[in-house]
């Protein structure tokens, strides 16, 4: 089983409100996600990196929804890794998500309770 660095916190999760995508996706860059990935149908991908479910956890998670096209519905997440890496996903949802994998979309999944 792979370990987590020292002060990694699981199931740690913090929200902040946000206008928009771009101004939470500037305030998550201040705080320390500095890393840009990309959805794949089973990972997360950064340049080299390359983050299966089990390899991170959720941090930040905010949902926007479009006022006029459903296609600028998105959701960014923060994201940090075992060995301390953070960085940000954004994602759509509903039909402009990526395909994704089952053990991905559980871990991506938001729970409206």
């Amino acid at each position: 089983m792979k370990k987590f660095h020292a002060n990694f916190k699981p199931y740690t999760f913090f929200m902040y409100q946000y206008s928009s995508p771009a101004i939470a996706i500037e305030d998550l860059r201040k705080r320390g996600y500095t890393k840009d990935f990309n959805l794949k149908e089973n990972y997360l991908i950064c340049s080299d990196i390359q983050l299966h479910p089990d390899d991170f956890e959720i941090r930040e998670v905010y949902r926007f929804e479009g006022n006029s096209d459903p296609g600028d519905e998105s959701v960014v997440y923060g994201i940090e890794s075992r060995d301390g890496v953070k960085g940000i996903l954004v994602n759509g949802y509903g039909y402009s998500s990526e395909p994704m994998g089952d053990a991905i979309i559980k871990k991506l999944k938001i729970d409206a309770n």
